[in-house]
């Protein structure tokens, strides 16, 4: 399918760090998505926590699964858009690549114990995964991916991180958090594409954990439209199927919104290209009525599900193993493997360890430098 006039073409990159020659039978987007796929860091998602524990089921989502979700969703939204494919999907395969073991209960405990050395964001994180922490070539660090995944992956930044990145290379992917600019469509697609999917995996595992019952979701316009419209063409249908019928119907509708808004918004800005896209407004969205509905339905997960005191107690003791954790490795950082271990700046070398952990390797970890045994199923 050809690319639109404003989608991002490979032809077109600017480019990798590391100059390479292209490849015979790949673009340099499918190249990118493929080294993801190929990294340390994207199998270690698939024990990565997304909402539950990863000791607590083996059927709720994972990092790993949750990011193949966005990926689809979001090749499904950039075909009839005619944006590239193949970047959408490195940037949504790779988006959660910084993500810290226990999910955002990971996050914010080593956030604090980073906070006087600039603090820690899992975007950010995920960008250094890409550029420097994966170790798989001779001629540099990190994957060496292009420009525009490496745009698309740092979906948020703070000004300070994104001043500091534009020091250490003008122009580069810090640069629109300073100016105030846009990332290419590609990537503003990606990110939305993952909102949509963990709304609704999120009511899926939720209710599959036994926390959040079928009738309380109904409470959300959003989903009670879907499930009322299931039942008028299955009036029998109950439990998982009339879940699983309701999620899909959603999930269809939220796509086919993103495609209509998105396209008007682009037919109004009419931006010639890719660069011209970045000094444009945001423009993959949802429709306004979709915005509200999607609003009301995050703002349910988060008091019924995010704030259940079950996943409250869970996350309070995974803070408090990364919190162990990095005290332990501060004390010793011998106790980490020998690359980490010699750094000269320990600290960031001790974030950079434990969010590469996966959750039951923090956890043997914890028990073994402390003695003491959390979060056993």
């Amino acid at each position: 399918m050809a690319l639109a006039a404003y989608a991002c073409d490979p032809a077109r990159s600017r480019g990798r760090r590391h100059p390479e020659p292209p490849a015979p039978t790949r673009s340099d987007f499918q190249r990118d998505r493929d080294r993801i796929v190929h990294s340390t860091a994207f199998r270690r998602l698939v024990y990565k926590t997304q909402v539950f524990l990863n000791h607590e089921g083996d059927l709720f989502r994972t990092r790993l699964t949750h990011s193949l979700e966005v990926a689809q969703l979001a090749r499904s939204i950039a075909r009839p858009l005619g944006l590239n494919e193949d970047l959408v999907e490195a940037i949504a395969l790779a988006h959660d690549l910084g993500h810290t073991p226990f999910g955002h209960a990971g996050q914010d405990a080593l956030h604090e114990c980073m906070r006087e050395q600039g603090g820690f964001e899992h975007n950010l994180q995920s960008l250094r995964v890409v550029d420097e922490l994966e170790q798989r070539y001779p001629a540099f660090d990190g994957l060496n991916l292009t420009f525009e995944a490496r745009e698309g992956i740092l979906k948020h930044c703070s000004r300070r991180n994104a001043q500091a990145l534009e020091r250490h290379e003008p122009g580069g992917v810090g640069r629109r958090f300073v100016d105030g600019t846009q990332p290419a469509l590609e990537a503003q697609l990606a990110n939305l594409a993952d909102e949509i999917a963990y709304n609704a995996h999120d009511i899926d595992d939720g209710v599959r954990s036994g926390l959040i019952a079928l009738d309380q979701v109904r409470e959300v316009e959003l989903f009670d439209a879907h499930c009322r419209e299931a039942l008028r063409d299955w009036p029998s249908l109950q439990g998982r199927r009339l879940l699983y019928e309701a999620i899909r119907r959603m999930l269809s509708e939220q796509v086919y919104d993103v495609i209509d808004a998105t396209r008007g918004a682009i037919e109004e800005a009419r931006p010639a290209d890719a660069d011209a896209v970045r000094g444009a407004r945001p423009l993959v969205r949802f429709s306004d009525a979709a915005t509200q509905r999607s609003a009301a339905l995050k703002s349910f997960l988060l008091r019924n599900l995010y704030r259940h005191p079950q996943v409250l107690a869970n996350t309070a003791q995974a803070r408090e193993v990364v919190r162990e954790l990095f005290a332990a490795y501060m004390n010793d950082p011998l106790a980490m493997p020998g690359d980490f271990a010699t750094r000269g700046d320990t600290a960031r070398a001790v974030a950079d360890y434990i969010a590469g952990m996966t959750d039951r390797f923090a956890l043997r970890e914890h028990e073994r430098l402390t003695g003491r045994r959390l979060l056993t199923a």
